[in-house]
């Protein structure tokens, strides 16, 4: 079945780094040219830091599911990264501090699934595991969790940057 042969999902996995290594690079892009503001408050360094683990997450699944490796150390890899990056995730959140301006920046504070995605890669690497319940087709929702997150942290990153 291809949901557990790591090997079938390699086109996909070439994919989804380069959306994550292009989103990377736009979000350097941005936190370079507002780098004063960053510097100066905690709140967005945080957000910014937050994004940043959002996209590196898919990349570095990415990573893992092109790396020649038994089925087992890529399940088990795919729990570590969950596990660290909900960590992140849930650490530079605390950080960022929820206190929204705009009804919009309340609903997207809202609507993020930051942690989802972690949930979503760990029952990956669970299920690969235990070679039952979906195995890698796991990673198609836990990626469009990461990237539509990280464009909303993104977002919100921008919207809270003073003019």
């Amino acid at each position: 079945m291809v949901a557990y042969l790591p090997g079938m999902w390699h086109d996909f996995a070439v994919t989804v780094a380069s959306l994550a290594g292009a989103l990377t690079g736009l979000l350097f892009v941005a936190v370079s040219i507002k780098s004063d503001a960053l510097a100066a408050s905690r709140g967005l360094a945080s957000r910014a830091a937050q994004t940043l683990v959002l996209f590196m997450t898919s990349a570095i699944a990415a990573v893992l599911l092109v790396t020649p490796q038994p089925r087992p150390a890529i399940g088990a890899e795919l729990l570590a990264l969950s596990a660290v990056s909900g960590a992140a995730l849930f650490t530079f959140d605390r950080r960022a501090g929820h206190a929204p301006q705009s009804r919009l920046e309340r609903y997207l504070e809202v609507a993020s699934p930051n942690l989802i995605t972690d949930v979503l890669v760990g029952v990956a690497g669970l299920t690969l595991l235990l070679q039952a319940g979906g195995g890698l087709y796991w990673m198609i929702p836990a990626v469009l969790a990461s990237l539509t997150s990280g464009v909303v942290n993104a977002w919100l990153f921008l919207l809270k940057m003073p003019g």
